[in-house]
């Protein structure tokens, strides 16, 4: 019990009280507070609150974070439900539906998203300062409003998920990953060792073309072969879309081993004016089946 008049001890201070009747002086132990040691994730949180949470840019980051939230909600409903709804529906064969969807049912719920958004940065993008002291709550005075502040969890996760999006429209839309040329055409010769017969039907040959992590469409037509003074040549083409610096050509055929050539060509090739040399496959094994190639454009 304090004397009337006298204030509390600070905490994590040790005082002295004045002797009272004689007694000896004796000093009032205190228990310090230990608190924690805060971790880096923690007090980067923090250092990004204190910003966030500054005079000078507290209004307009509320209004770009709570803007933001209502665009991702915006995107996640209009997607969303198109996509609830194509799958509800069926197959389609022509594509109507999918747009049907897309354009007529999507904005209805991309308008429910952005209200979603926008609420959910009320509630739990926006926390209040931090409780109000005892002797306030105590006191007769009116109560201070309740200040509040963003979340700096909240923000980070909108940043980041708005910074992701931002990259995939620029990657998809602005560096397209796609050919300048569009769509172009990699015709491929394999030429078999002179005397070796060709496989007896179309499908025991197996052609891959990578693009990069990609596989291009490859095709076999009717005339599938042909020949080279005495060396039996197989014809194929393969459809190339995308810019990469890997581009890799496997064959398959029976009673052959994989066979394995490396496409030199730019990341974004131009058409080249004929085929290319003959050449082996990087892992030469016998029988030595030898490869060229060229590339046409559309346009």
């Amino acid at each position: 019990m304090h004397r009337a008049g006298l204030k509390p001890p600070p905490p994590n201070f040790v005082v002295a009280m004045p002797p009272v009747d004689g007694q000896v002086e004796q000093p009032i132990a205190v228990i310090h507070r230990l608190s924690p040691e805060p971790t880096p994730w923690q007090s980067n949180l923090q250092l990004i609150s204190s910003r966030l949470n500054s005079l000078q840019v507290l209004p307009f980051m509320r209004f770009i974070l709570g803007f933001l939230s209502g665009v991702l909600g915006l995107l996640a409903g209009w997607f969303g439900l198109a996509a609830l709804v194509i799958s509800l529906a069926g197959p389609d064969r022509d594509g109507g539906l999918a747009m049907g969807a897309f354009f007529n049912i999507g904005p209805i719920g991309g308008l429910v998203g952005f209200a979603t958004g926008v609420l959910l940065f009320i509630k739990i993008g926006l926390v209040s300062q931090g409780p109000s002291s005892p002797e306030a709550e105590r006191s007769d005075t009116v109560p201070a409003p309740v200040q509040t502040r963003v979340s700096p969890a909240f923000a980070v996760a909108v940043l980041v998920l708005a910074g992701g999006l931002a990259w995939w429209a620029w990657y998809e839309l602005i560096r397209s990953p796609y050919l300048t040329r569009g769509f172009m055409t990699l015709q491929l010769q394999f030429r078999l060792p002179a005397g070796m017969a060709l496989p007896p039907d179309v499908t025991d040959v197996h052609i891959a073309v990578e693009e990069g992590q990609q596989h291009a469409v490859v095709t076999l037509g009717a005339r599938w072969h042909g020949t080279d003074g005495d060396h039996r040549v197989i014809l194929a083409s393969a459809t190339l879309m995308r810019k990469t610096s890997r581009r890799v050509v496997n064959l398959e055929i029976p009673d052959v081993p994989e066979q394995t050539w490396q496409v030199d060509l730019p990341g974004d090739p131009d058409p080249t004016p004929g085929y290319s040399p003959w050449r082996f496959p990087s892992r030469t094994s016998a029988p030595k089946i030898e490869m060229n190639f060229r590339l046409s454009a559309d346009r």
